[in-house]
């Protein structure tokens, strides 16, 4: 299915040098921010209490939120879960310091109840009190990381098994950039990295390497149909003519994406945004990063089109 078709190719090549040099640039601010900055991790990774409450009415999750900010949180998570009566609230360690609610690292119930729920609407109980530790928070973020590693190494097994080392090593590089350019928005802007924000990350792994995948298939199919083109225009031709499946899926998916960001509410705000970040980085990656990199690396039409020998045929020394 095509919304158009351009019928002559863009030389996206021709330009390849300048968008790297310029994604190179984003690259290392971003590992820059995440060394001198670092990430703003959520409860999940640093410890702290989660709080269940339930109502006998809908909770009213912006009264909740506007008495933790009351005391001086300035990002409070709170959630519905299950039903609209029922809410989570999610508190760091750092927030258990506050006097009105409590102390030592200890939620004082009855003023917690008092002075955040009651805000919620009337004939609230406590359902749960559960205190998360760094320990926990740690094997979390150790886990995430080996996540991210299996993830990587399982794509550039399966590109290099589809196509050609060279493919997976471009793919990988670019797959990497998105990631590092994510958490480098995070950390600049220091938004809250939860673990939904890290399932965000996964997410947009396997979403670049599908858009990698179908330019790479383009460049074999063109590479094994037409002959006599160089490789520059091999891949100017692959990728022009991909403009228009790109456009439809990547139109579609945003729009779904967008409007989780837009309506979903705090609970999806910052996964929604980090997969925007990742689609639009995404396509970016796979026109111009891992193409520029397959040229570089030296692809040629024996990687991709092996010779078939003829029955009876035989090699001279």
């Amino acid at each position: 299915m095509e919304f158009f078709r351009i019928q002559k190719d863009i030389p996206f090549m021709k330009r390849a040098k300048l968008f790297n040099v310029i994604s190179a640039l984003t690259f290392v601010a971003a590992v820059f921010f995440l060394v001198t900055k670092g990430l703003n991790f959520s409860v999940e990774f640093t410890g702290g209490v989660v709080i269940e409450a339930n109502y006998t009415q809908a909770a009213n999750l912006d009264g909740i939120r506007g008495g933790l900010r009351a005391l001086g949180i300035e990002d409070p998570q709170v959630q519905n879960f299950g039903t609209s009566r029922d809410t989570m609230i999610r508190l760091a360690t750092k927030d258990l310091q506050n006097g009105a609610i409590g102390s030592n690292g200890k939620l004082d119930k009855d003023a917690f109840t008092d002075k955040v729920l009651s805000k919620g609407g009337a004939g609230v109980t406590v359902t749960r009190i559960e205190f998360v530790g760094p320990q926990v928070g740690k094997e979390l973020a150790q886990n995430g990381l080996i996540a991210l590693l299996i993830v990587v190494t399982g794509i550039m097994i399966y590109l290099a098994l589809r196509f050609e080392w060279k493919f997976a090593v471009a793919a990988i590089i670019a797959n990497l950039h998105d990631v590092v350019i994510i958490l480098g928005f995070f950390a600049f802007f220091q938004w809250e990295f939860s673990l939904s924000v890290l399932a965000a990350v996964l997410a947009v792994l396997g979403y670049s390497v599908n858009e990698s995948v179908v330019v790479f298939d383009r460049i074999r199919e063109t590479f094994r149909k037409v002959r006599g083109l160089s490789v520059t225009e091999v891949i100017d031709h692959s990728i022009t003519s991909t403009i228009s499946r790109t456009v439809i899926t990547h139109g579609s998916t945003q729009l779904m994406v967008c409007s989780m960001l837009f309506f979903g509410g705090p609970t999806l705000h910052y996964f929604a945004l980090a997969l925007t970040i990742g689609i639009c980085f995404g396509i970016y990656s796979s026109v111009l990063v891992a193409s520029p990199i397959v040229k570089w690396l030296g692809v040629t039409r024996e990687d991709l089109v092996k010779p078939v020998k003829k029955e009876g045929s035989f090699e001279t020394p």
